[in-house]
């Protein structure tokens, strides 16, 4: 294996680590919010989590890089202010990364949180238990099968973005350049054998992530059951 294959796949995994760590702290309150809130705007944010899944990369990508052009007032003030460039970047592709992997750690949380008997928490709260303790001691411990999989999930997702990456962070070696899009750059440059070596690590990596999930949950049901 040469040296650009070693960096380019370190830095897809550094990117999807990142992303799933940064998805796994902003998720777990949106998630719970989502879970139990009755508010009007729940239906409106759902939708938002949701469009990723739906939405074409390229479109996400291509307001992300309008959004961050430093031509613009949000990317302007943060290139002045911070001396931040998200575009072809890093850290766009990590910003990029949250936004477009969202729904695969939302949803499992959101459904984790819902499958909690209701119980639990009103007998939390009748011993005077705060929302915070009750979220941490009680509620958390009790849905791992979730929490797992919504990282696990959102690990996978990461590491095969192509999209947004691009648009986004373009594909600069050693800073953008993830292994979708070097199977792409190396398909065009009719070198078969290394898009090989790139889409056949991605594709048992992904196997045995989703393997792991069902055999954790197939786990935890038995453990639950029993």
């Amino acid at each position: 294996m040469n040296p650009d294959f070693i960096q380019t796949m370190t830095l897809t995994f550094q990117v999807a680590l990142i992303t799933t760590i940064i998805l796994l702290v902003l998720g777990i309150p949106l998630a719970y919010w989502l879970a139990y809130t009755r508010s009007r705007a729940k239906s409106v944010v759902e939708t938002l989590v949701s469009m990723p899944l739906v939405l074409p990369p390229t479109v996400l990508g291509f307001y992300l890089l309008v959004f961050f052009s430093p031509v613009n007032p949000v990317g302007g003030f943060l290139d002045s202010w911070f001396n931040l460039r998200l575009v072809f970047s890093f850290e766009g592709v990590i910003v990029g990364s949250v936004l477009f992997s969202l729904p695969f750690m939302i949803h499992p949380l959101q459904s984790a949180f819902a499958a909690i008997p209701a119980n639990l928490r009103e007998a939390a709260a009748t011993l005077g238990i705060s929302r915070l303790r009750t979220l941490f001691t009680i509620l958390l411990p009790n849905m791992k099968p979730g929490i797992l999989a919504g990282c696990i999930l959102s690990f996978a997702h990461t590491v095969g973005e192509f999209g947004v990456v691009l648009m986004v962070g373009g594909n600069i070696p050693g800073e953008t350049r993830m292994a979708s899009i070097a199977i792409y750059d190396r398909v065009e440059a009719l070198d078969y054998a290394t898009a090989h070596q790139y889409a056949f690590v991605l594709f048992a990596i992904t196997f045995a992530i989703l393997l792991i999930v069902y055999v954790v949950n197939r786990r935890f049901a038995r453990m639950e059951l029993s």
